[in-house]
């Protein structure tokens, strides 16, 4: 028999749909060489918490993640709650000897990110493995292009243009939640869906940002506050509430090569429901791809004869394509969700093998130094930003360079 893997999640709501559904399919159509078991699932409400288990297939409900993180028959701790959590409870379960996932982005700021990458790499020396759940890289298409590019058929890299486009917050009216609240999502557009674009361009490019220089925006600064008062669910009231985050976030990037990137998120783009798209220019070639159409991939090949040259549609569900093989026929689509399995396949498989896990924590700290760099250059008028490590030298660098 398949030795378990012992999961308690912590967080019950979107997103611990996703990562259930994960948990519950990977196993059925992988042969992985553990077998992830969905023991406890965490909520701040013990009705709602108990009602989503038995819906989504937990074994137990809890509110007190302290406790259950210590408990010695969970094994893994996957963290799906909003980002002014993620440091606290990730630096308790590593320090517990549990392997994490944490949610993206990582965390709400660039010092709570250091300290929880710090945390995964102490853990680490003890076989304890981390990831972040930077999920999108896990669809066979953004897997595939990654292979394309890193196999040199795009040549060098010169040109990326990437853009996550949603209109969910286009009604003027909709609620006050706590994804648009700093204390509670750290920032706006730029870190809830453009930490997804700046990701998946560095897997998809294999270079990461360097310097960036942008600007934000919040185009609707105030909304009705939700009846409830824990913010997540309930009606609007007649009372209104500063929004503290950016619906808007626009900003170019440096790439390791040099390259340029531009880079755009947006919750008001009316008519994008979920287009997280990407765009590599190079000098042998080109692709392209939309989550909208998540099976595919545009690629030109500057290499064809003239009279063949266009960008041609790849439908990326062939068995040779990245995790397809273990799924459909060809031809057969997949969608959202199989992301969240493909996700829960790797870390099983990582921790089995006592390989590391990717994205890293370390991954997920880059990842919002760029983060901070957009929101440092926005608050300098648009001043190009370096993306560094030493959070206070690069502001006294920043200062520094306004001040010349």
């Amino acid at each position: 028999m398949t030795q378990p893997l012992r999961i308690a999640m912590i967080g019950a709501g979107f997103m611990g749909a996703a990562h259930s559904q994960g948990w519950r399919v990977a196993p059925r159509f992988f042969d992985l060489p553990l077998a992830p078991e969905m023991s406890v699932l965490v909520g701040r409400d013990i009705a709602r918490t108990r009602a989503a288990a038995d819906t989504w297939g937990w074994l137990e409900s809890a509110t007190d993640w302290r406790e259950v993180i210590h408990r010695s028959d969970i094994d893994v701790v996957d963290i799906v709650t909003p980002g002014d959590s993620h440091a606290e409870i990730a630096i308790a379960a590593l320090a517990a000897g549990k392997h994490v996932i944490c949610e993206k982005p990582l965390a709400n700021t660039v010092d709570e990110a250091r300290r929880m990458a710090e945390a995964a790499a102490a853990a680490s020396a003890s076989g304890i493995r981390s990831m972040v759940g930077f999920t999108y890289r896990r669809l066979p298409a953004t897997t595939f292009a990654r292979d394309l590019v890193a196999a040199g058929r795009l040549g060098d890299i010169r040109q990326v243009r990437a853009e996550y486009l949603q209109d969910w917050l286009s009604d003027a009216e909709a609620p006050l939640t706590w994804r648009l609240q700093k204390d509670r999502a750290g920032s706006g557009a730029l870190g809830d869906i453009g930490a997804h674009a700046v990701d998946l361009t560095e897997f998809m490019t294999g270079q990461r940002v360097t310097r960036v220089a942008g600007i934000l925006e919040t185009i609707v600064a105030e909304r009705p506050v939700l009846a409830s008062s824990s913010g997540l669910s309930g009606s609007a009231g007649t009372e209104r509430g500063s929004v503290t985050v950016d619906d808007l976030a626009l900003f170019t990037g440096r790439l390791e090569s040099g390259a340029l990137a531009s880079f755009e998120a947006s919750r008001f783009r009316l008519g994008r429901k979920n287009a997280l798209r990407i765009e590599i220019a190079g000098s042998l070639g080109s692709l392209s791809f939309d989550l909208e159409s998540p099976n595919e991939l545009q690629f030109y090949d500057a290499t064809a004869p003239s009279t063949e040259q266009g960008f041609r549609r790849i439908l990326v569900t062939e068995p040779e394509h990245p995790y397809v093989a273990a799924w459909w026929p060809t031809g057969h689509m997949l969608g959202y969700e199989h992301g969240f399995s493909h996700q829960a396949k790797d870390f099983v498989e990582a921790v089995a093998a006592g390989t590391a896990a990717t994205p890293s924590f370390a991954d997920g700290l880059h990842v919002q130094e760029v983060l901070d760099a957009v929101a440092r250059s926005s608050e300098s008028e648009g001043v190009w930003t370096g993306v560094d490590a030493d959070l206070a030298a690069a502001r006294a660098a920043d200062r520094a360079f306004a001040a010349s």
